[in-house]
C-alpha cells in the first residue's frame, strides 16, 4: 500500500479548532493535509488539490456533510469521503455510507477511530483503484478479443463467400445455414428463400437424396460420414438437374452429429470444355484426313514411277536369265540394274514411312523434336505436288538447327497444310521457299514458307486464322488448315505471323521456342 505522506486529506469543517487538531493529527501521522471551513470552499479545494480522502463534518451551514459527499462522489467518483457525526445520529451515518461515503465516525472525533477510518479508506481507495485498473484491462482484452473475433469471423465469410466451388452447410436438422454466392449462381436460388427454411433434400431428386444417404453412411467413398470427389446431381430453381462433383462431411460433436457441410464443383462448364476439346481433337484429325487426301494422289504417282523402273529392271533381268547362262558383262550390267532397284526401293521405303507417321492417330507425345527431320519428311511428301503444279523448291535450310521440345507429328501437319496452301496460291507455278534460322536470345527457332503467288487482299489478313475462313472456291477447302496450324503453333508456345503483297506472294513465318513446351489438351501442346 502507498505511504501516507503520498496520500492527500481534506478537512472540512466549520469548527476552526476541530479543523486545526485533526489537521495537526494527520500531518504528525505522515498525511499531506489541506482544510476548508464549509463545503463550497471544499468543493473548490477538491479541485485544486485532488484529495484521495475527504473527511467532513455532516452538519454544516450553507451545504451539509450529505450534500457534500453527494457532490464529491458525482464529480471526483474515485475520492474516498468519510462523514463525522454527532452521537445518536445513526440515520444520517446509513444515509452517507449508502450514498458510498466509506466509513463513519463520531464527535467528539477519537484518534483511534478516526485512523482506523483512514486505515480503510485508503484500502478501499487502492483496492477501488485496482479494480478499475483491472476492468479496464480486461474492457481493452475483451475489445481486442471481440476485434479479432469479428476479423476472424469476416475474413471465414469471404473465404465462404469468394469460393468458387459452392458450399452449403446444414444444422443437425438439415435446414441450410450456409448457402454462398456459388450455390445461388449455380442453382439460380436466391439465399434469403433458401436459408433456414430449405432441407438438404430439397436439392434432389427422391431416388438421387436416397443414393447420396446411402453413400455417405458408407465407408466407399472417402469414409463413413464423408464423400470425396463424388458425382451427383442437384435440382436448380426450376427443378433441372445440375451436374455436380460433390465433397461432403458430417460435422460431429462430442460423437454427436451436429450438421453436414457440401463443396459442390459446378460440371456443367468441364463437360462444355471436355466437349470442345473433343470437337477439337476431331477437326484436328479431320484436317490431317483432308491433307492425307490432298497427299494420296501427289505420293501415288511419287511412288508410282520408282515402281514403274523397279519392275522394267527386273522384267529385263528374268528375260536375261530365260536365254541361259549370264556373261560376265552381263553380271556388271544386273549389279548396276539391282544398285538402282535398291536405290528407287528405299526411295518408296522413305515415302511409305513419312506418310504412316502422318496418318497415325496415335497419342499425342513430347520429346525433342528434329526442326531439320520435319522439314527433310514435308519436302518428300510434298516434292510430286509440287512438280505437278510446275513449282520450284529452294530451300535455304542450315544443316543443323536446335531441336525443339514438342509433338513432331503436329508440327510435320502444320509445316505441309503450309506448303500446301502455298502450292494452291500458284496456280500457274512459281517458286516455294523453304528457309530455316536461329536466334540465341532468347532461344527461338524460325521456319520460313514462302510463295510467289497471287497473295492475299488486306481485308482477308485479320479473318486468315479464324476456322472455317477461306478465300477458296467451294470445294478447295473449308477453312480449317490455318486455324488448326494456328492453334498447334500457339499451344507449342510459339507464334505463326503472316506477311503478304497481292499479286507479289507471300510469306509464313513459324517460330518455335528452344526450351520445353508441355503437353496438356487432345491434339495440342501447352
Amino acid at each position: 500500500m502507498t505511504t501516507t505522506d503520498q496520500w492527500p486529506v481534506l478537512i472540512i469543517d466549520d469548527e476552526e479548532d476541530i479543523r486545526d487538531v485533526t489537521a495537526l493529527t494527520l500531518q504528525d501521522a505522515g498525511y499531506l493535509v489541506e482544510t476548508a471551513p464549509d463545503g463550497a470552499v471544499g468543493l473548490a479545494r477538491c479541485e485544486q488539490f485532488a484529495p484521495r480522502i475527504v473527511i467532513t463534518d455532516i452538519r454544516m451551514p450553507g451545504m451539509d456533510g450529505i450534500q457534500v459527499l453527494e457532490a464529491i462522489k458525482r464529480r471526483f467518483p474515485d475520492t474516498e469521503v468519510i462523514v463525522a457525526t454527532a452521537f445518536g445520529e445513526m440515520g444520517v451515518a446509513i444515509r452517507a455510507l449508502q450514498l458510498d461515503a466509506s466509513d463513519f465516525i463520531t464527535k467528539p472525533i477519537h484518534t483511534e477511530a478516526m485512523m482506523v477510518a483512514l486505515e480503510r479508506a485508503r484500502h478501499r481507495y487502492s483496492t477501488r483503484r485496482q479494480l478499475k485498473d483491472y476492468t479496464r484491462q480486461l474492457e481493452k482484452g475483451l475489445t481486442r478479443t471481440t476485434r479479432q473475433l469479428e476479423e476472424t469471423a469476416a475474413f471465414q465469410e469471404r473465404l465462404i463467400e469468394s469460393s468458387m466451388d459452392g458450399i452449403l452447410g446444414c444444422d443437425h436438422n438439415g435446414k441450410v445455414v450456409t448457402f454462398n454466392r456459388s450455390m445461388e449462381q449455380m442453382l439460380g436460388l436466391d439465399r434469403a428463400g433458401v436459408m433456414h427454411r430449405a432441407t438438404l433434400a430439397h436439392f434432389f431428386s427422391h431416388a438421387e437424396y436416397r443414393r447420396f444417404q446411402e453413400d455417405l453412411s458408407a465407408p466407399g467413398h472417402g469414409g463413413v460420414n464423408r464423400l470425396m470427389l463424388y458425382d451427383t446431381r442437384l435440382l436448380d430453381h426450376q427443378q433441372r438437374p445440375v451436374p455436380v462433383q460433390l465433397s461432403a462431411a458430417v460435422l460431429m460433436e462430442a460423437a454427436r452429429a451436429t450438421g453436414l457441410v457440401c463443396f459442390c464443383r459446378d460440371l456443367r462448364r468441364i463437360h462444355r470444355l471436355e466437349q470442345e476439346m473433343a470437337d477439337q481433337a476431331r477437326l484436328l484429325h479431320q484436317d490431317k484426313m483432308m491433307s492425307l487426301g490432298r497427299l494420296a494422289a501427289s505420293v501415288a504417282h511419287e511412288i508410282n514411277n520408282p515402281l514403274a523402273g523397279i519392275l522394267n529392271y527386273i522384267r529385263l533381268m528374268l528375260r536375261t536369265f530365260e536365254k541361259g547362262p549370264v556373261s560376265a558383262d552381263k553380271q556388271s550390267q544386273f549389279a548396276r540394274y539391282l544398285a538402282l532397284v535398291e536405290t528407287e526401293t528405299d526411295r518408296c521405303s522413305k515415302i511409305v514411312a513419312s506418310l504412316l507417321t502422318f496418318s497415325r492417330r496415335s497419342p499425342v507425345s513430347v520429346g525433342p523434336v528434329s526442326v531439320n527431320g520435319i522439314l527433310e519428311r514435308s519436302i518428300v511428301l510434298a516434292r510430286h505436288r509440287l512438280e505437278l503444279g510446275h513449282v520450284t523448291l529452294v530451300t535455304r535450310i542450315p544443316d543443323h538447327l536446335p531441336d525443339v521440345n514438342g509433338d513432331a507429328n503436329q508440327l510435320q501437319q502444320c509445316l505441309l497444310n503450309l506448303i500446301f496452301n502455298a502450292v494452291d496460291a500458284m496456280p500457274d507455278g512459281g517458286t516455294l521457299t523453304l528457309a530455316g534460322a536461329s536466334e540465341e536470345n532468347p532461344g527461338i527457332v524460325v521456319i520460313r514458307v514462302s510463295d510467289t503467288g497471287i497473295g492475299i487482299r488486306e481485308e482477308d489478313m485479320a479473318h486468315i486464322f479464324e476456322p472455317f475462313y477461306t478465300t477458296k472456291q467451294e470445294g478447295h477447302g473449308i477453312g480449317l488448315g490455318l486455324s488448326t496450324t494456328y492453334g498447334i503453333i500457339g499451344r507449342h508456345g510459339g507464334s505463326l505471323t503472316a506477311a503478304s503483297q497481292p499479286g507479289r506472294g507471300t510469306t509464313f513465318e513459324i517460330r518455335l521456342p528452344v526450351e520445353a513446351a508441355v503437353i496438356n489438351s487432345p491434339g495440342g501442346v501447352a
